[in-house]
């Protein structure tokens, strides 16, 4: 994934059940966050893990 905000940031999904935890690392800085939500909206959840990653490279 490419944001113009983070540069490149790797993205995986791992599905347990009706829940989805998508994890988020930022390659230049190796800093990764993860978020959990329902199975069916798992890009709902990809956009909280992008903010939390965010928020975590803001206050670095």
């Amino acid at each position: 994934m490419q944001d113009g905000e983070l540069g490149e940031v790797i993205v995986e999904f791992v599905r347990n059940g009706t829940y989805v935890k998508c994890n988020a690392v930022h390659t230049a800085t190796g800093i990764e966050v993860s978020a959990m939500g329902p199975a069916l909206e798992p890009r709902a959840v990809e956009r909280v893990a992008i903010a939390k990653l965010k928020r975590a490279l803001a206050t670095r």
